[in-house]
C-alpha cells in the first residue's frame, strides 16, 4: 500500500496538469509502484497467495492501461516507458 506523500509524489511527477490525477500516465505510474511494493513483498511471504491474486490483477491493468496508451498516442507511451524503465 502506498502511503499518501508517496503518492502525491507520483501524482506530481508524472501529471499532464494540474490537478491531473487519472490520466493513463499517473494510473500506470500507481500501478508500477504498487507492483514493486507487492513483488518485495511476495518474496518474503511466499505463500501469500491473496496478494499474489491482488499482484496480477494489478499487472493485467496496467497491461490494459498501456495497450489504450500505445493505440491512442504511440510517443507518450514510448515516453511514459523510457520513464518508468518498464521495457529493456
Amino acid at each position: 500500500m502506498l502511503k499518501r506523500e508517496q503518492k502525491e509524489s507520483i501524482i506530481k511527477e508524472y501529471a499532464i496538469k494540474d490537478g491531473d490525477t487519472g490520466s493513463v500516465e499517473v494510473q500506470v505510474a500507481l500501478l508500477t509502484e504498487e507492483i514493486k511494493i507487492l513483488t518485495e513483498h511476495l518474496k518474503t511471504n511466499i505463500h501469500d497467495f491473496h496478494s499474489k491474486r491482488g499482484l496480477l490483477m494489478k499487472v493485467g491493468k496496467r497491461r490494459s492501461l498501456l495497450e489504450y496508451l500505445k493505440k491512442t498516442d504511440v510517443n507518450r507511451y514510448r515516453e511514459l516507458i523510457k520513464r518508468l524503465g518498464l521495457r529493456k
